[in-house]
């Protein structure tokens, strides 16, 4: 009897150490160094990568810091934003809301370079997170320590793409709202939005402040100045017109977005109104002052961005390619 009640504990600590091997995060967690046994070099073959296509496509940077916040804010940090449209399903690549994100035949580029050296062990969900932290320090901005463990969704959810990222035109109380409800608090939402220091905002998302009148709380002679990069009320979104988030320093991650807001130069209805509002006007003039708070407190948002209900453990999967669910 003693003997078969110690082979069945044998037994069962063999199915742990198994399980543990297979899922070493648990089933809701994320950790440091995921990686460090199954793909030792995954973290550095993701930097090598970002840094490369940097160098040859600039931009690129840009579009991982937004690819981050468009995948985690809708559902999960699971990499749903990546998947095609296939058999009806929609993308959430394809939505609206998705206008003028670019930039996503690169995440090929860095899948590849994984799978050549760790085949179907790093998920597309990670690669977003880590490229994101990575092109944030390609574009001055803070280093910013991530777990991983992030396994891909098996669908896309474009149908809640409206209702969860905000909107540009949104309230504050909305957009406060919205980030509250992942975790985020005021002060961090405000670092978050921050990220409005880099890259562009088409035309189609800055007429309704130019057009039929403009909008008092534009600078008079930058509105005059967004007049001249986008001059109809009714821009063909195929001609791609657009504005800098920020003329002095577009590529640089930086507290000059809030500078600019409380010179009403705030390209976005919902950046202006940050330096009015009692709730965030405080953090923008203290981040307008310090860089280096900014720094702190967009690292801190990132953090709590990139961990929003991610699947983790036997959920999900890891995709092989990133723009389609594993066949079974």
């Amino acid at each position: 009897m003693a003997a078969a009640t110690n082979l069945l504990t044998s037994v069962f600590i063999l199915y742990l150490s198994f399980a543990f091997q297979l899922f070493p995060s648990g089933n809701s967690e994320l950790q440091s160094s995921f990686y460090g046994e199954s793909c030792p070099r995954a973290e550095e073959i993701i930097k090598e990568e970002v840094i490369k296509l940097y160098n040859e496509h600039g931009n690129t940077a840009v579009s991982w810091l937004r690819n981050l916040f468009h995948d985690c804010v809708v559902k999960s940090c699971d990499a749903s934003l990546l998947l095609e449209t296939v058999n009806g399903i929609k993308s959430e690549k394809d939505t609206t809301r998705s206008f003028g994100m670019r930039n996503f035949k690169y995440v090929a580029t860095i899948k590849r370079a994984l799978e050549s050296h760790c085949p179907s062990t790093v998920s597309c969900a990670d690669i977003v997170a880590l490229s994101a932290r990575d092109g944030i320090v390609m574009l001055g901005g803070p280093r910013v320590e991530l777990k991983t463990g992030r396994r891909d969704s098996k669908q896309s959810y474009a149908s809640d793409v409206e209702s969860s990222i905000p909107n540009h035109n949104d309230s504050i109380s909305a957009v406060l709202s919205r980030f509250g409800s992942m975790g985020l608090d005021t002060e961090s939402t405000v670092a978050l939005l921050g990220a409005h220091s880099v890259g562009r905002v088409h035309c189609v998302n800055l007429v309704g402040r130019l057009y039929p009148t403009v909008d008092p709380t534009l600078d008079p002679e930058y509105a005059g100045y967004l007049k001249a990069r986008c001059p109809t009320p009714d821009p063909d979104p195929k001609s791609v017109l657009y504005s800098r988030n920020d003329r002095e320093t577009p590529m640089i991650l930086d507290n000059m977005y809030y500078k600019n807001v409380l010179e009403h130069k705030g390209l976005l209805s919902v950046d202006q109104q940050l330096a009015s509002d009692p709730r965030t006007a405080p953090f923008v003039e203290r981040m307008a002052g310090d860089n280096g708070y900014f720094h702190q407190q967009f690292a801190r948002a990132v953090v709590v961005l990139s961990e929003n209900n991610p699947l983790t453990g036997p959920e999900g999967e890891v995709r092989k390619d990133c723009r389609y669910v594993n066949s079974n």
